[in-house]
């Protein structure tokens, strides 16, 4: 979903760096090129999609950024995927990454910091409500390495807004519905709670967001992104199994979610105007299962 400002004249467009322009940063810089100049920050800049400025360099190394980065800045959306999934691989992403960006900013004004976060960051595994007022005391080190780059963001002297998001799927992100129909899930009933985001509206929710730092209306230093209903996730898997041909579970399916069991209210973005496209599993992995079965 594109971003629904109105497209202004070149000299008075707003800069917007996504920081990270992979597979899910490059489609918010998609989203968000009618209204902004959009620049992409990655290893590979000639991978970046069309119409955003390509910025190649690794937010590693900060020697790579004190030139890359272009003047004047007017939003930054910070979006990195570790690459490798060790404490280390967590901690270069969320945190030095971040501190080596802030570094090469020197001081540099910028309306608005969004970080993209995650929901793992909760450590709650009681089937109860979280929001962005929950205590946050993860267990995991990958929800403490995202948590240290949170409270880095919100504390760089820029205004920091931090998205949340619960468990991403959708077209490109198919991983959890191959292994239902494969017969690699099969989650004790009840399962644990589970909470989920199609990635159209993850775009879309962060496009809202930036539409409205630009505007200057008032942001919250939180937002939980995540559909409209929480579900346990054996009855996630049981409906999968009444809409489409399915595979009986395998010897060593999966029993359990990885993610605890908590349900993740989104009131706060609600009240900001942004709706959902796919309110709940059902609409997300319904068309999912619909094109898959249509014809080529």
């Amino acid at each position: 979903m594109a971003i629904t400002a109105t497209p202004q004249p070149p000299e008075n467009r707003p800069r917007i760096l996504v920081a990270g322009c992979g597979a899910l940063g490059g489609a918010i810089a998609s989203a968000l090129l009618p209204a902004a100049d959009v620049f992409g920050l990655r290893r590979n800049p000639d991978r970046v999609p069309p119409g955003v400025h390509g910025i190649g360099a690794d937010l590693r190394q900060p020697d790579q950024l004190r030139d890359a980065l272009p003047a004047d800045l007017d939003i930054i959306i910070y979006c990195l995927t570790p690459s490798s999934y060790d404490v280390q691989g967590y901690r270069d992403a969320y945190v030095a990454g971040l501190q080596n960006l802030l570094a090469a900013l020197h001081g540099k004004p910028t309306t608005r910091l969004l970080f993209i976060s995650s929901t793992s960051v909760y450590h709650q595994d009681d089937d109860s409500w979280v929001d962005e007022l929950s205590p946050t005391r993860p267990v995991k080190f990958s929800g403490q390495q995202i948590l240290a780059g949170e409270q880095l963001a919100l504390n760089s002297g820029i205004p920091a807004t931090i998205v949340r998001f619960s468990g991403i799927y959708g077209p490109t992100r198919r991983r959890f519905l191959d292994a239902v129909r494969r017969g690699e899930m099969n989650p004790a009933s009840p399962g644990p709670y589970s909470n989920r985001i199609h990635e159209a509206d993850a775009v879309a929710a962060v496009a809202h967001l930036t539409e409205r730092a630009l505007d200057g209306r008032p942001l919250d230093n939180c937002y939980v992104v995540s559909d409209c209903e929480p579900v346990r996730l054996d009855e996630v898997v049981e409906w999968v199994r009444q809409q489409v041909p399915c595979s009986a579970p395998a010897a060593g399916a999966r029993t359990a979610g990885r993610a605890g069991s908590k349900q993740c209210r989104n009131r706060r973005l609600l009240d900001t105007g942004f709706r959902f496209r796919y309110p709940d599993y059902r609409a997300g992995y319904g068309e999912m299962i619909r094109r898959q079965s249509g014809p080529a």
